[in-house]
C-alpha cells in the first residue's frame, strides 16, 4: 500500500499547494491513501468546516491535528460530526471528537490512523506513549496497517515514541515543528520513522508566518499578530510503501514539491 503523509498545512498557501500538487503526486506514486496534518489550515491556526470540506474535495482522506485544533470555535462541532478529522488521542476523555480510527482506501482496504500529542514544552496531557499503545492494540484487531502522527515539540520525545512503537505500527511520523528533518528510516522492527515531515505552505517565512512579524517579536519581546506569509509555497511530506499483510514498511521517501513562482497566492488566510 502506498500512503502519502503531508506535513502541517498552513493557511491558504498550504491549501493551494494541496490543490495544485496533490493530483500529480497521486499519479507519480500510485497512492492509495493520503493523510495530512491540518491544524493550521484555516488562517494559519485552526480548522473550519469550509476548509475541511475544501481539503477533502482536493483529495485528502484523513486530517490529523494537534495543539491548535480548538483555535476556531467551529472546530468543536466539526470534530464531533466528521470522523475523518482526528484530535490528539491523549486529550481528556471528555474532549470532543476522537484520536484514532479505522478508514478505508478506495478499494476497501483498512488503514488505522492515530493522532497523539507530546507533552514536552506543550500542554500537560495523558501519557502519549500509553495512549498511542492502547489505540494501537484496538486498531490492530481490524488492520495491521497503522500510521501514527506524533505532534510534538521535542525531538527526543518523538524519537522515543518511534522506538516504543517499533514493530507495532507501520509508521511514526512527527509533525508540529514545520521543518522537515533528514532522519527518515525503517526501524529494526519494521516501522517507518521521521522526526518531522515538514510544512506545506510558504517557505519565505518563519515556519509559515511573515518574517517581519516574527522578527519584531523576537527583537522587542512585544506581542505581535503573526500573519500567514505568501512566498515560495511548497508541499512537504513522506511517501510510505507498506506491506499489506504484515503492516511493516518497505520504504519511506521524503518529498518536497514547490509551486511555480508565478502561482501568486492572493489573501493567504
Amino acid at each position: 500500500m502506498k500512503v502519502l503523509f503531508i506535513g502541517d498545512i498552513v493557511g491558504r498557501p498550504g491549501r493551494e499547494a494541496i490543490k495544485k500538487l496533490l493530483p500529480e503526486l497521486k499519479k507519480e506514486y500510485s497512492l492509495d491513501f493520503v493523510v495530512a496534518n491540518a491544524e493550521n489550515a484555516a488562517g494559519g491556526s485552526g480548522i473550519t468546516p469550509k476548509v475541511a470540506e475544501e481539503l477533502f474535495s482536493d483529495g485528502l482522506d484523513v486530517l490529523t491535528s494537534g495543539d491548535h485544533i480548538w483555535k476556531k470555535r467551529e472546530a468543536i462541532e466539526l470534530v464531533v460530526n466528521e470522523e475523518r478529522i482526528l484530535r490528539p488521542i491523549n486529550f481528556p476523555p471528555a474532549a470532543p471528537g476522537k484520536g484514532a480510527g479505522i478508514f478505508k482506501t478506495k478499494d476497501g482496504k483498512k488503514i488505522g490512523v492515530i493522532n497523539v500529542q507530546g507533552r514536552v514544552f506543550l500542554e500537560a496531557l495523558d501519557c502519549p506513549f500509553k495512549s498511542a499503545h492502547l489505540a494501537q492494540k484496538e486498531l490492530e484487531k481490524e488492520t495491521k496497517i497503522i500510521i501514527v502522527d506524533i505532534h510534538a515539540e521535542a525531538t527526543s520525545e518523538k524519537v522515543a515514541l518511534g522506538w516504543y512503537l517499533d514493530g507495532l505500527v507501520s509508521a511514526v511520523l512527527g509533525t508540529h515543528t514545520h521543518i522537515q528533518t533528514a532522519d527518515e528510516k525503517i526501524l529494526p522492527g519494521g516501522s517507518a520513522y521521521i522526526t518531522d515531515v515538514g510544512m506545506t505552505g510558504p517557505y519565505a517565512s518563519v515556519i509559515g508566518r511573515k518574517v517581519e512579524n516574527v522578527l519584531e517579536r523576537f527583537i522587542t519581546a512585544v506581542p505581535q499578530r503573526f500573519e500567514v506569509a505568501e512566498g515560495d509555497v511548497q508541499l512537504h511530506g513522506v511517501v510510505l510503501d507498506i506491506d499489506e499483510q504484515t503492516g511493516k514498511a518497505h520504504t519511506i521517501v521524503r518529498i518536497q514539491r514547490r509551486l511555480m513562482t508565478n502561482d501568486k497566492i492572493q489573501n493567504p488566510k
